[in-house]
């Protein structure tokens, strides 16, 4: 027989558990689970359940993170090109995955109550949500046969987020209520609705400049949880966000050229908890983004949940307001910039000498 090594047993425990409160949680609900019943189906002491989840909550979020991770991707989606379809393809693939009836799938019917419960975790789930709204109104921007400088598609993707959300709320305290049809013709006439959204935000014209620096980098391999793949993180802008601070990534986005990468760490001083609810949502939208716009319209940017990325970057004390980011051109840091806009400062600012043309207005490193 085969000697697990000490990393090995505590990975297959971690799943042992995982496995085991999922069953616990579908049979009791949250509220009247017990880790000492999810340690017994384990077949584990109580012990070794916290000592890879902090408490229920932690578990909970982990649970149906891994549930949501596992979601097959969604068929073809090449030939759809315009926004009231893509809308109503994202809103059956929401929808699809309500307690619609009451004798539907239910362990996650207590998420909300759970973010709810607590201004903390609120807090962090209203920046994921916003995080899908940036994701989902860019995707919407692509479809744009007359694209607008300026034009954003953010707050029409937040009134679709609103309106699903609200189904889902509706759905677990009042099965049977919601039409599923009609959530989807709702979300697809906000297509045509406009809601006088445009970029640059008003605070953007005051982020001081990035600092110029020149800084070896030894390139490290990075999970990118939105496409479920590795990659090495040796080119673009890489921003370490605290939790409060993902909006952030907007600031990023918009701020470089085409074609630019753009890796965003989430961090924060709790991440045992929140980065699986983290994880959570962003599986939630990249199931949903599958299966509603091609591939290469909301692909952009990578999203990495490692510490040891944040570390790399110069960032050794997260917490949940951080915001750190630094460029990268031909195998060096060209670029840092600290505090709330420093996403951006990097973004604006081009790489010295032999760099190409990276969009009109952006700054040049001296």
């Amino acid at each position: 027989m085969v000697r697990l090594s000490r990393a090995q047993q505590q990975e297959a425990n971690r799943a042992r558990v995982l496995a085991a409160a999922r069953e616990e949680f579908a049979e009791h609900g949250f509220r009247e689970t017990k880790i000492d019943r999810v340690a017994d189906r384990a077949d584990l002491t109580r012990g070794a359940v916290y000592s890879n989840f902090p408490g229920k909550r932690a578990l909970y979020f982990a649970v149906l993170a891994e549930a949501a991770e596992r979601e097959p991707p969604g068929g073809d989606t090449e030939s759809v090109r315009d926004a009231t379809r893509a809308l109503g393809a994202f809103a059956r693939a929401w929808v699809a995955r309500l307690p619609l009836t009451g004798t539907d799938e239910r362990v996650g019917v207590e998420l909300m109550a759970e973010v709810t419960a607590d201004p903390r975790v609120s807090r962090v789930f209203a920046q994921a949500t916003a995080v899908q709204a940036i994701l989902l109104g860019r995707a919407l921007e692509s479809l744009d046969p007359q694209p607008q400088a300026g034009r954003r598609c953010v707050r029409v993707a937040e009134s679709v987020l609103t309106t699903l959300h609200g189904a889902g709320q509706l759905a677990a305290a009042a099965p049977g209520f919601v039409d599923p049809f009609a959530v989807i013709r709702s979300c697809e006439r906000l297509a045509g609705v406009d809601l006088d959204d445009g970029w640059p935000l008003p605070h953007i014209t005051h982020v001081p400049d990035a600092r110029p620096v020149d800084e070896p980098w030894a390139a490290p391999t990075a999970l990118d949880v939105l496409r479920g793949e590795r990659f090495p993180v040796e080119d673009g802008i890489v921003a370490v966000l605290g939790l409060h601070r993902l909006e952030a990534l907007e600031e990023a986005l918009r701020a470089v050229a085409e074609g630019v990468p753009v890796t965003i760490v989430p961090v924060t001083s709790e991440p045992a908890e929140l980065l699986p609810l983290v994880r959570l949502v962003l599986a939630e939208l990249r199931s949903c983004l599958s299966s509603s716009f091609p591939a290469g319209s909301w692909a952009r940017p990578s999203i990495v949940l490692d510490p040891g990325l944040a570390l790399a970057v110069g960032v050794t004390d997260p917490n949940d307001d951080t915001e750190s980011a630094l460029r990268l051109h031909g195998g060096r840091v060209v670029a840092r910039s600290e505090g709330r806009g420093a996403a951006h400062a990097v973004g604006a600012l081009v790489p010295p000498t032999g760099a190409r043309n990276e969009g009109n207005g952006a700054r040049t490193a001296r």
